[in-house]
């Protein structure tokens, strides 16, 4: 490791998405000398809260954990006195299909007995499908709670992981098996009422079907809405803000519209990093980015066999982001709090292309609209591959048949809030990378598709000595909640090697 007199930082992150604000808080934690370059002017990347015209929107419709008393979040929003306000919300989120509405409450109870309800509904076939998902959701979920327990691991949880391997038995004989699989098992493949919750709960959580989920992680995403979920007032941003707050509290450099264009590594180690500031240099990059951004800021000084190139593979068989973010006329009958709503048009047809979308509608203590109104953001996934294998041209016209068929959707599914629509602002990926800093407006990551894959990169590899990634392409996974956890754990592993001793004026 360089000198102090010689470098600007131990570590720089690039990138102030959840993975990247979670490794800084976590290091400068440690007393770790950290520079954040962020290209936007907020941070949150994919979870980000932004202003347009007056009104405020999520940057994407979806739901956050990790907020029950003593997870992750929770605990950070206490030790640093954020000003963040957490909703527990009941109704959850709400399923429409042609087929059934399924109302998912605070109580997980009550949706295993609204299952039950369903004319021919295999019940002692359901009891013992949630014996053995809560048996599984309940090991995976102790290791988030308990984040020393994820990999890579010291001797103490290693050895007791060793003590506990027994218990893990169902966990391994499902692992590398789809979630299909497991449906077949219990006979519950032909019942409608659950694979249709499954397909549109998994194409969220795990970027995938029901047929391609990967069997651990779709049975512990089953539990993703009783486990610490809440919706931020006023957006997600406020967290990400009062996580950049923390950061520069402890002494982090924040340098938000700062794009990071470059990374040189240097002849004796470390690397030099080109922003639109000015060069900085530092022992070590974590980079908060996809695989192919940080491939392009590599350039010409990419090694042969970079673990980046089979990483970028797998996201580029993922998804981009389709969105409207809408303006609703509110009505005194609206309750007060925000509202998630998951539709699906056709439950015949893949849950892509504006025939699934999730909506998330703020609340009036949000505050995210003049009175009398509220907001909407509304996603669908778009199969990249297939945009990005058409003209540009005809990409645009791709986008627009993909948005009418949302605001489809919408109005056959939602008529109460389709007929309150007063502004739409439509975006296409391209436009969601605008306001998220993502590349190309890729979403999600790595499809957690099945297959042993999933667990290759449980200890991801440095990308060369001294550059790391972090965020939604590597394990735990999706979700701001994993991709904190993966930050947290990458801090712990960097932390050996990147802490300076302080100056004496300091």
């Amino acid at each position: 490791m360089k000198s102090n007199k010689e470098i600007d930082f131990d570590v720089v992150v690039v990138g102030a998405g959840f993975g990247g604000l979670s490794t800084a808080l976590s290091l400068t934690e440690q007393g770790v000398r950290v520079g954040v370059f962020e290209q936007l002017n907020y941070p949150g990347g994919c979870a980000s809260t932004f202003h347009k015209d007056g009104y405020t929107f999520e940057a994407g419709a979806t739901l956050f954990a990790g907020f029950g008393s003593g997870q992750l979040f929770d605990r950070w929003i206490q030790k640093y006195s954020m000003p963040v306000v957490i909703d527990r919300l009941d109704p959850i989120v709400t399923l429409r299909t042609p087929e059934l509405s399924l109302v998912l409450t605070a109580n997980r109870d009550n949706f295993w007995e609204r299952l039950t309800k369903f004319p021919e509904a295999p019940v002692s076939r359901l009891h013992d499908f949630r014996c053995f998902q809560q048996q599984i959701a309940d090991k995976l979920w102790s290791l988030f709670d308990t984040p020393s327990l994820l990999p890579p691991w010291t001797l103490g949880p290693l050895s007791y992981h060793l003590r506990h391997l027994p218990s893990y038995w169902s966990l391994i004989r499902v692992a590398g098996r789809s979630m299909d699989h497991v449906l077949h098992r219990f006979g519950l493949h032909e019942f409608a009422p659950l694979r249709i919750y499954l397909d549109a709960l998994c194409q969220i959580t795990l970027q995938c079907s029901v047929k391609e989920a990967e069997a651990p992680f779709a049975l512990a995403s089953m539990d993703y809405f009783y486990r610490g979920v809440g919706h931020v007032r006023g957006g997600i941003g406020q967290l990400a803000q009062g996580m950049l707050s923390a950061i520069a509290r402890q002494g982090g450099q924040i340098n938000l519209a700062n794009r990071v264009s470059q990374l040189k590594p240097m002849r004796d180690g470390g690397f030099c990093i080109k922003t639109r500031s000015g060069e900085y240099k530092a022992s070590i990059v974590v980079a908060n980015l996809l695989p192919q951004t940080v491939q392009e800021m590599l350039g010409e000084h990419l090694r042969p066999y970079d673990p980046c190139a089979r990483l970028a593979a797998e996201v580029a068989t993922g998804w981009g982001a389709a969105m409207l973010y809408v303006v609703l006329s509110e009505q005194p009958q609206d309750p007060l709090s925000a509202q998630h709503i998951e539709l699906v048009g056709d439950t015949n047809k893949p849950f892509i292309k504006g025939n699934h979308v999730f909506c998330s509608i703020s609340g009036q203590r949000d505050k995210m609209s003049p009175p009398g109104q509220r907001t909407m953001t509304v996603s669908t996934h778009v199969p990249m591959q297939e945009l990005l294998s058409l003209a540009k041209g005809e990409q645009g016209v791709y986008i627009q048949s993909v948005q009418t068929k949302m605001k489809q959707t919408i109005a056959q599914q939602a008529p109460e809030w389709s007929g309150r629509m007063t502004r739409i602002y439509p975006a296409s990926p391209r436009t969601f990378a605008r306001f998220t800093g993502r590349t190309m407006g890729y979403v999600g990551g790595v499809p957690r598709r099945s297959g042993w894959s999933n667990y290759q990169s449980m200890v991801p590899p440095a990308i060369m000595p001294g550059l790391y990634l972090v965020g939604d392409s590597l394990f735990p996974g999706q979700s701001i909640l994993a991709t904190a956890l993966g930050g947290v754990k990458l801090a712990e592993r960097l932390v050996r090697v990147a802490r300076s001793p302080r100056a004496p004026d300091e």
